[in-house]
């Protein structure tokens, strides 16, 4: 079982990164391996809405989103990490993961996602982060991924790593959910061994509204 640990501050080493390697080690004590993967400060566009990853199976822009949708098949689930940008998600995670996960719907690789945990944390200063982690969980809900919860709101707080260390409450969070997120893994498998199979699944329907 391994989880994927998403960086998506530009900063390699700030207060997002503290809490995930906070989450990472609490995994580790609970057998779960992790990796980070850093979003890094290469430009990543927006979508484009072309729907050329329907024919080519991959995205027309050629960044690290695509390296990514490979990538990612391999992890049993996901925390995606963001840093608060103007009470939302900074802009580069958002475009980030809009082409990731519709990428991976729109090519047929919805398995990459489907079914799989996930959860996002956030770090702020001060203010924004609910909103930001609204923002966040429905790229979740709309795949099909169990949310996976902590304590209280997955955020920590602080305008520098060593500040965010400080946030006894925002780093205890981060372990709390890190443990409840191997609990889900480790029930999973036990449920797989026990035979127990994934849910049905259907063809999906799009029903546009109007007048």
């Amino acid at each position: 079982m391994k989880i994927l640990l998403f960086n998506g501050s530009p900063h390699r080493n700030g207060c997002t990164y503290t809490a995930l390697c906070e989450i990472q080690k609490t995994l580790e004590e609970e057998g779960i391996e992790s990796e980070i993967y850093q979003i890094g400060t290469e430009p990543i566009c927006a979508c484009k809405a072309c729907y050329a990853c329907k024919t080519l199976k991959k995205c027309v822009i050629n960044d690290k989103v695509n390296d990514f949708v490979d990538y990612a098949s391999g992890f049993d689930g996901f925390i995606f990490g963001s840093p608060v940008h103007y009470a939302s998600a900074c802009g580069g995670i958002t475009a980030f993961l809009d082409r990731a996960f519709f990428v991976a719907f729109a090519s047929g690789r919805g398995s990459i996602f489907m079914h799989k945990p996930a959860s996002a944390i956030v770090s702020a200063r001060r203010a924004g982060t609910t909103a930001t982690l609204d923002q966040l969980n429905k790229y979740f809900s709309i795949s099909q991924m169990p949310v996976i919860s902590g304590r209280y709101w997955n955020m920590v707080h602080g305008a520098a790593p060593d500040e965010v260390k400080q946030d006894l409450e925002g780093m205890q969070n981060m372990r709390i959910l890190a443990r409840n997120m191997a609990w889900h893994l480790k029930c999973r498998e036990a449920g797989e061994k026990a035979g127990i199979s994934m849910p049905k699944t259907e063809e999906t329907v799009f029903t546009n509204f109007i007048r």
